[in-house]
């Protein structure tokens, strides 16, 4: 059972850390909204700007996460709380200004890179599922420098730990990126107009919450479960199922992307949609 301690509200929060994660996220995130402003440029479409704005608009639901899988963000420095740069608390939980960064580059990274191919229907299976490990291993990269360098920690009883960063985190995350990109670029499709890829800010935090309250409903219960109810052989066995549920879950998002065909049935004229841009 998750336990929010002492020590765990006392945490150590590193400045340098801080500094990093602040000015190096921030500064990836300025170079990708360039990229997709040049890419939109080209193709004639806004669509990836808007998934950009709208992960980023999405990251101010952090706080639901962090209740429900036992997040907690470090705010004290040399014993005095109020080191960490934030711009919101919410459920009694301060929120890092590179929260919303780190949202950017995890959650939208893949509608700049494959948003394009999944619209014109050119990603098989082999490659979603590429795609997919890649998510998982960025996740895991990130947080764990997060979590090993005193920025935060997962204080839950998780098993399956990578240093100090549960593994089954990052199949949700992963999990989460492919839904999300899935049903952006199915969107993508079916909108006529610029405006109407405004649903993005929708899509993002119902595939946010779907994917970790729905798919990983099982491991947020066994977390919270009673002391009477709880044991680790519980925990065991909601992260083995809350990580075959995502295997499913991606193995389904691909029976929803969009087919070659289909694209060519597409009218080449609609200015949400991709252009092919002599070069």
């Amino acid at each position: 059972m998750g336990r929010m301690t002492p020590e765990v509200l006392m945490g150590e929060l590193s400045l340098m850390w801080q500094d990093i994660f602040n000015w190096a996220s921030w500064s990836i995130v300025l170079v990708m909204l360039i990229i997709a402003w040049r890419m939109g440029v080209r193709q004639k479409t806004p669509f990836y700007v808007f998934a950009i704005l709208a992960v980023g608009a999405g990251a101010f639901i952090e706080p639901l996460y962090d209740v429900a899988f036992d997040l907690w963000f470090f705010d004290v420095h040399d014993g005095q709380p109020g080191a960490m740069v934030s711009h919101f608390t919410a459920f009694g939980v301060i929120q890092p200004i590179w929260a919303i960064s780190g949202y950017i580059i995890l959650y939208a990274m893949a509608c700049l890179y494959a948003g394009r191919m999944m619209f014109e229907g050119r990603v098989t299976m082999p490659i979603f599922i590429l795609i997919w490990f890649a998510e998982i291993f960025a996740s895991c990269v990130f947080e764990v420098i997060g979590t090993g360098v005193g920025m935060y920690t997962y204080y839950g009883p998780y098993v399956l730990r990578i240093w100090n960063y549960p593994l089954v985190i990052a199949f949700l995350e992963g999990t989460q990126v492919i839904l999300f990109t899935v049903v952006a670029v199915q969107w993508w499709q079916r909108v006529t107009t610029p405006l109407g890829l405004a649903g993005l800010f929708v899509i993002f935090p119902v595939t946010f919450l779907g994917t970790n309250c729905g798919i990983g409903g099982p491991l947020v219960i066994a977390l919270h479960l009673s002391e009477d109810l709880f044991s680790q052989q519980i925990i065991w066995s909601a992260t083995l199922l809350t990580m075959g549920l995502c295997t499913l879950a991606v193995i389904g998002a691909y029976r929803f992307l969009p087919k070659a065909a289909a694209r060519t049935a597409q009218s080449p004229d609609l200015i949400n949609h991709p252009q092919t841009v002599p070069a």
